[in-house]
């Protein structure tokens, strides 16, 4: 991995931990959450709604906002990170807008803090481990994995043409 890479992680980490609001991801990502909020006849938190909202796209975030406005540091560390990494289509979901899917989501993966990431269905973990993954470099690989190539490896490449 190159110093380019490694500093534009330590630079991207900073700024995401600082709370940085940046600007709307993409139409996918801000709206997520507010179409499956507030859910209405009480079923949003059942495992199966849950699991159906986790299965819906290889990028998935609950998370305390949305994507152009997080309400919680963490969340926004979140977006943040998968901004650096030129993640623009993932589905967000704000479970400030829907208590029943709030509960239903750390039941789910019996983990009991938001934001919540999952890739290709697979509870990843939290803001302190997607950040941890982006600055030794998991995070990369496990997009690949996903057919999303991470917009760090353009900035590398850049780098190394100057």
């Amino acid at each position: 991995m190159s110093a380019a890479v490694r500093a534009a992680w330590r630079i991207g980490a900073a700024a995401a931990l600082r709370g940085r609001a940046g600007r709307p991801l993409s139409q996918a990502a801000g709206d997520g959450g507010e179409a499956e909020g507030g859910g209405g006849g009480g079923g949003s938190g059942s495992r199966e709604a849950v699991e159906r909202l986790v299965r819906e796209h290889p990028v998935v975030v609950f998370m305390k906002g949305s994507p152009a406005q997080p309400l919680c540091g963490f969340s926004n560390a979140v977006v943040q990170i998968l901004r650096l990494h030129g993640v623009e289509d993932y589905r967000a979901h704000d479970v400030l807008q829907d208590p029943d899917l709030r509960l239903g989501i750390k039941n789910y993966s019996n983990w009991p803090t938001i934001p919540q990431v999952y890739l290709n269905g697979e509870f990843v973990g939290g803001c302190d481990i997607l950040l941890q993954m982006h600055q030794n470099g998991d995070l990369v690989e496990e997009l690949k994995k996903l057919g999303i190539r991470s917009a760090l490896l353009d900035a590398e490449k850049d780098q190394e043409k100057k």
